[in-house]
């Protein structure tokens, strides 16, 4: 008896040890970890927080007004301009490259969340500058201005590169097919004209820059050029300016994209036998957002959009191996001892979320990548709503110092538009609430 009662102990005794083994294995495995940034799916009236933050900020400093130079004064009738007539300063220029991805982010987010103010943006900006062109290119003809370089609005009036044309083109034609009400067909025939006609080019008609080198390749000019010629088909029907846009993305892949590990080089030098390859992050995320507003409006049979599409698709996957545990992507994006930086991850999170959304590739496997580096771009928007941890603007080099010490600044313009873009996807991605926490890794159900 007292040997049975023993070994009933023994069970016993094993049986609560099993238990507390099983309640502190469950325990561990459900325990919190330390992550770097947000960790599961934000909500839609959260992200339409941060975007409202952004949005307040930019609209205060980014005012559409002339004023006299030597009183300050406004000037609003346009019989009141002369050559001290100046655009109202602030913190970003409106005509700017950086500010027609910050148009057409604000159009795609007023679309998506349906807040009109978004769009109201976009429409007084891009009246003003089609009330004020006109007159500032009168005086400028009429030779009031004794530096010919050096007056209101030289950007729209007298282009000289892509940077001045392309992407303020591209949103332009978006503000026109949303049907906002500003005469911009002039400023819209000026744009695509530098683009599609006095943009230097390669000879079979790669857009190129005669510096740092003689016919240069940059891989931003993919963003500077697409988008407006792809925009520019979508509005005419002519299908000349599809067919350039998609020559653009074949012939900027052949030379710069590196098949071994799916990135581009920043930049290629016609006559250069060996390519030093920095594969720098944003220069890659104008390449995949370039392809994106192509896909947007290329009709689903057209001849190339299946080309297009699986550049598109093969360039994702071979960003996605670069993710870091933060969420974000490295300036250089394979070299792991460069700063994390905000405006490439941003652009990513935008162009995974808008894929998925559109079918182009598989949610459960990206949805879970663009939250992430959405929930880590979250963590660089300060309390005024400046966007930290961008990269200043950035020219070409051939040596790895010059990328590595890029100064990053909440002024450097380029993070504004695909932060906005960013969120307005994420949100549209959270309608469904498709995301579920499984097993503690955040998982995105079909």
């Amino acid at each position: 008896m007292i040997k049975n009662n023993f070994i009933l102990a023994a069970l016993l005794f094993c049986s609560s040890l099993q238990a507390q083994k099983q309640a502190n294995d469950a325990m561990l495995h459900n325990s919190k970890p330390q992550y770097p940034v947000p960790y599961g799916a934000m909500p839609g009236e959260q992200i339409k927080g941060i975007l409202d933050k952004v949005f307040n900020y930019i609209n205060a400093v980014t005012p559409a007004e002339m004023v006299n130079k030597i009183t300050n004064l406004s000037v609003n009738d346009i019989a009141d301009a002369d050559t001290n007539t100046v655009m109202q300063e602030g913190d970003f220029r409106i005509t700017s490259y950086e500010w027609g991805v910050t148009y057409s982010a604000l159009l795609s987010a007023a679309a998506i969340i349906g807040d009109k103010k978004y769009a109201d943006y976009v429409k007084d900006r891009f009246s003003f500058i089609a009330k004020w062109v006109p007159v500032i290119k009168k005086l400028k003809e009429g030779g009031a201005y004794s530096n010919k370089n050096n007056y209101p609005l030289h950007q729209p009036i007298d282009p000289k590169a892509l940077d001045d044309a392309g992407a303020v083109c591209a949103a332009m034609i978006k503000a026109t097919r949303a049907g906002i009400n500003a005469d911009l067909k002039a400023q819209m025939s000026t744009y695509i004209n530098w683009v599609s006609k006095k943009q230097y080019r390669l000879a079979d008609g790669t857009l190129a820059r005669n510096r740092p080198q003689k016919n240069t390749l940059w891989l931003d000019d993919m963003y500077m050029g697409i988008p407006a010629l792809a925009q520019m088909g979508k509005l005419t029907g002519d299908k000349k300016y599809f067919d350039d846009a998609i020559k653009q993305v074949k012939l900027f892949s052949k030379r710069m994209f590196n098949k071994e590990i799916d990135l581009y080089m920043h930049g290629w030098v016609e006559g250069m036998e060996t390519h030093p390859e920095f594969h720098w992050a944003r220069a890659n995320g104008w390449a995949l957002m370039a392809m994106t507003e192509l896909l947007d409006v290329l009709p689903e049979n057209y001849p190339g959009r299946q080309e297009v599409l699986q550049q598109f698709k093969t360039h994702i996957k071979g960003l996605a191996a670069y993710q870091t545990g933060t969420g974000f992507w490295h300036q250089l994006l394979d070299k792991n001892d460069s700063y994390l930086e905000t405006s490439a991850t941003a652009i990513y999170a935008y162009c995974i979320a808008h894929a998925c959304n559109n079918a182009w590739i598989n949610p459960t496997t990206y949805a879970p990548m663009a939250m992430l580096a959405w929930n880590a771009v979250t963590t660089k928007i300060n309390e005024k709503g400046q966007i930290e941890g961008t990269c200043v603007g950035t020219g070409m080099a051939f040596d790895p110092v010059f990328y590595y010490y890029r100064p990053t600044d909440v002024f450097a313009a380029h993070g504004y538009g695909p932060v906005i873009f960013a969120g307005a996807e994420m949100y549209k991605m959270m309608e469904g609430n498709k995301f579920k926490i499984n097993d503690s890794s955040l998982q995105y159900m079909q």
